[in-house]
């Protein structure tokens, strides 16, 4: 009998742990915390992403972050959202994993305030330094193929190139560059997620449809004005991009095909 869950043994490896979601999502921009609570649960997401600088690490604080997301449940994503320099970026690291969120880290370092556009090399720097601390670096990325290809060389344990600027909503601009992406980190055993652009449920299939790992979004859920629904629209949207990119689309023709046999057809 056939599989009644395909998904059920396609595991998204991020270094030395294994997960059965392939959306990953963000904490912010909620209209209260409990909006964020039933969306996070509506995403399936085992992987929630947190702005070390943007969040309260008072473990006794009512508003804190591990007041908002059950550790039991999910896995902490700390980023380093608001970073500009290598060691800024390496300093929120560290204090993450010091109050506790552990080695998994996102590494963004922003070059620009108006696109909010990464720096490339620093994002590198950074990366090396933090992988020789121990990290496990989920590096945020211009979609520049070489870039990604010497983050996966340092020893990055995924590549996150941008589908559009954070917050943007355009989906995926340049799905060429994304597909290079993809087939340069297949042979390396290194996956891709794409992070930051996404608006909707059909930018999300697109992105899996395009061979992506994994995606990683906060403001389409958030800023939606029913999360909770697109939530589960994420959810939805990022397994039938998988499920898609692995039975494998038909080829483009610019012409007709007939859908049925020709042959056998009376008069």
């Amino acid at each position: 009998m056939q599989d009644q869950d395909p998904t059920r043994d396609d595991a998204l490896r991020l270094g030395a742990k294994t997960y059965r979601s392939r959306l990953l999502i963000g904490t912010g921009k909620y209209p209260s915390a409990e909006v964020a609570r039933q969306a996070l649960a509506a995403t399936g997401a085992e992987i929630v992403t947190v702005a070390v600088r943007r969040v309260n690490l008072d473990r006794n604080a009512e508003d804190s972050i591990w007041a908002q997301v059950d550790l039991a449940r999910y896995t902490l994503l700390p980023n380093t959202a608001g970073c500009t320099t290598v060691d800024d970026a390496v300093r929120t690291a560290l204090l993450a994993r010091e109050v506790g969120m552990g080695d998994l880290v996102k590494i963004e370092v922003i070059a620009d305030p108006k696109t909010l556009f990464p720096d490339n090399q620093a994002t590198l720097e950074a990366a090396k330094i933090l992988i020789a601390e121990g990290f496990t670096v989920l590096p945020y990325l211009t979609d520049d193929l070489i870039a990604c290809k010497k983050l996966a060389d340092a020893g990055c344990a995924a590549v996150m190139p941008l589908g559009a600027p954070i917050g943007s909503g355009l989906g995926i601009r340049n799905p060429v560059s994304i597909r290079l992406i993809v087939e340069a980190m297949a042979p390396m055993g290194v996956p891709v997620i794409v992070d930051a652009g996404v608006g909707t449920a059909s930018d999300a299939a697109r992105a899996m449809e395009l061979g992506c790992d994994a995606v990683l979004m906060n403001t389409a859920v958030a800023g939606a004005r029913e999360p909770v629904l697109m939530a589960h629209a994420m959810r939805q949207a990022v397994d039938a991009g998988r499920l898609a990119f692995r039975a494998g689309r038909i080829p483009m023709k610019l012409y007709a095909t007939a859908s049925s046999p020709l042959e056998g057809l009376i008069g």
